[in-house]
């Protein structure tokens, strides 16, 4: 595979933009391409740089450009896939890393032969190559792996998870742009199969889902507030006011978020969420919003 050029955008940022975004990411010295280099971004990504739509649910939902991400990440706020992997890309291309950037989708468990049929575009995902070695990179699916992997079929173990990586079948051996490449598993989470395709793409490829992602009612990004962290452990999981905690070694958690005052704690600590960019009236709208999808999801539960 060969680096997308036309969606590089890491190469027309400014050093400061980047020197800013490793500084979020707490690594002073990335150094020259390598595996471990690789491994320490992805991790500190995960750890850092939260999986979350705060600005989608106020309604004001940021674009898509990388260095716009990267300038957003610097400052301490996070984004859904586009954003996450649409930065992490251009801040490796910035680095020297061989990246490229795919059309993924993503897929419910029920989904495995759509998945196989296409990648339906709502997912950016990444490759990166150094040397004779390729690796799938995703820094933008919330609970997905801590750490890149291989990228050749097999099942793959990191910590108390497992993920997969699967050639899908081709029909009479025909080859058709649409179909993917590569398909990967995670089961039991919000992201259990992710299919993307083997050709390169640019950012443009993706502004038209951004768009209907970040606008449409029909949304799950519109319709509820989420936040999740990745660590070597375990994940953690804000729906609406239900923090959880996903740690298969000791257990996992759940509790309710009972006050504003809670809530916004918890994005600012757990979820290194700055929010210096909320006024008050953003506070209330997005408490109330948050309150008002709480409320609902208790009443299915009760039904």
């Amino acid at each position: 595979m060969t680096s997308a050029t036309s969606g590089a955008s890491g190469t027309s940022g400014t050093s400061g933009t980047y020197a800013a975004y490793l500084r979020r990411l707490g690594i002073a010295e990335p150094g020259v391409p390598s595996a471990e280099g690789l491994f320490a971004l992805q991790r500190a990504h995960l750890e850092r740089v939260p999986y979350e739509n705060l600005d989608i649910q106020l309604g004001r939902a940021p674009g898509i450009d990388p260095e716009l991400s990267a300038r957003r990440f610097a400052a301490g706020r996070g984004g859904y896939c586009f954003h996450l992997n649409g930065a992490f890309a251009a801040l490796l291309d910035h680095l020297g890393y061989e990246v490229t950037r795919h059309v993924g989708g993503v897929y419910k468990e029920s989904e495995t032969e759509a998945a196989a049929e296409g990648a339906g575009g709502n997912h950016l995902a990444l490759t990166v190559r150094i040397g004779s070695s390729e690796y799938f990179v995703d820094a933008g699916l919330g609970d997905g792996p801590y750490e890149p992997l291989p990228l050749r079929e097999g099942s793959y173990r990191q910590g108390a998870f497992t993920y997969s990586l699967e050639r899908p079948a081709r029909r009479n051996g025909e080859h058709r742009p649409d179909r993917p490449g590569w398909i990967y598993r995670h089961p039991g989470s919000s992201a259990p199969i992710v299919s993307f395709r083997s050709e390169p793409a640019s950012t443009a490829d993706f502004e038209a889902e951004h768009i209907r992602l970040s606008t449409s009612e029909d949304s799950g990004f519109v319709r509820a507030f989420a936040a999740l962290r990745r660590d070597a452990d375990g994940i953690d999981v804000l729906r609406g006011r239900v923090l959880s905690r996903i740690d298969p070694a000791k257990g996992n958690t759940e509790r309710v978020l009972e006050t504003p005052e809670e809530f916004y704690a918890t994005l600012t600590s757990l979820f290194a969420r700055n929010l210096d960019d909320l006024t008050p009236t953003d506070r209330t709208t997005l408490w109330t919003r948050v309150t008002e999808a709480h409320e609902a999801w208790l009443a299915t539960r009760e039904a």
